[in-house]
């Protein structure tokens, strides 16, 4: 049915398309007809334009059923190929080129206005410049989707903020935190989002995928693992129902360095960095870049002790010096305890004698009660 009523919208066309070709034609024909012919009769309709446009209707409307079928099965082919090559895009893409292909066609309409009086002529240049405004507008759009995006950003930030404060409700955070190659290897930085604790969108450049896959793909066995595991952490921070995730495109080709890409990219998007590389957080608190480290984190969330506090301690181990015992706290830390080797295996009380926090974390050390 549907094909049927295209096949007669291709016959309608042409026949229309036929009768003002004959229309525009007439006057070559009026040389050689008869004066009654070219008497005005009914509409303001001379005989000879409407003997013509019957003419041009009806041989242009059998070219148009004669190639409705092969027309109508190319478009049908070809939007089923631009359907595809769509749903193939990102929203965020397709957004992008719908803005730039409505900018052109505006820019377009605006300019080809002053050559639209031009007779004959005029009405073709106007779609020329509509047809070379909408590529163009689509091209420039999307070679500066990343800038398109960003701005937009920025603008529903702004609007949720003000509907927030009219509203007297919480605002969400649209703040960025973006994750670096040591901090998705780790793999802890999941949980923290699960919980909850991470808010805002998390942003995964694309440069820190590549050094994940080049890890990924090392000979050695150890870093092939840990790249995998890397790789495995990002596909569960993107499966998060409660995870705002987006994978930044945008790259530096003047920069090799990752850690230099990550904190520009920060800078640009006034974002936060989320790292355990301790030389990165430093090199980015210098530039003005906001750093969360995983590691102080872990250690701020540590079990608080003062010396002379009492514990139930499982001694695991001997301890380095002579007489020593080592037990660990249910977060890890570890501590030592003077004069606790005879204890090993076995759960004793202790006191705290001193707390000793290091670089490397913090150690507790006690004395059996």
């Amino acid at each position: 049915m549907v094909e049927k009523i295209l096949k007669f919208l291709v016959v309608l066309v042409f026949a229309a398309i036929g009768f003002f070709l004959m229309e525009i034609a007439t006057p070559l024909f009026s040389e050689f007809v008869s004066s009654d012919y070219l008497k005005v009769g009914f509409l303001g309709i001379t005989p000879l334009n409407l003997i013509l446009g019957v003419v041009g209707a009806l041989i242009f409307g059998y070219v148009g059923r004669a190639v409705s079928q092969p027309l109508i099965r190319s478009t049908v082919h070809f939007s089923e190929i631009l359907a595809g090559h769509l749903a193939d895009l990102p929203t965020g893409d397709i957004f992008v080129l719908s803005i730039g292909v409505i900018t052109g066609l505006v820019v377009a309409t605006l300019l080809g206005t002053a050559f639209s009086r031009i007779p004959i002529i005029g009405p073709y240049i106007s779609l020329l410049f509509s047809i070379m405004g909408a590529i163009i507008g689509a091209k420039v759009a999307l070679n500066k989707r990343e800038d398109i995006q960003s701005f937009f950003n920025r603008v529903w930030f702004a609007r949720g903020k003000e509907n927030a404060r009219k509203l007297g409700s919480r605002h969400v955070s649209r703040t960025y935190k973006l994750l670096d190659t040591s901090v998705l290897i780790d793999g802890r930085i999941l949980e923290v989002i699960r919980l909850g604790f991470l808010e805002g969108v998390i942003v995964i450049p694309k440069f820190v995928l590549e050094e994940l896959q080049k890890v990924a793909d090392s000979g050695d066995t150890l870093k092939r693992n840990r790249g995998r595991r890397g790789l495995d952490i990002v596909r569960d921070i993107q499966a998060d129902r409660n995870a705002t995730v987006e994978i930044s495109e945008k790259d530096y080709d003047d920069v090799t360095e990752v850690d230099t890409k990550l904190v520009r990219l920060a800078k640009e998007m006034d974002g936060i960095v989320a790292t355990n590389d301790f030389n990165l957080s430093k090199v980015a608190e210098i530039q003005g870049v906001k750093v969360l480290n995983i590691n102080d984190l872990a250690n701020a969330l540590k079990q608080s002790v003062l010396p002379g506090e009492e514990l139930q301690i499982f001694l695991a181990k001997d301890g380095k010096e002579p007489g020593q015992a080592i037990g660990y706290l249910d977060d890890g830390t570890m501590v030592v305890v003077e004069g606790g080797k005879r204890c090993v295996n076995f759960t004793v009380p202790v006191t705290v004698t001193s707390v000793l926090q290091t670089s490397a974390g913090r150690m507790i050390f006690a004395k059996l009660k």
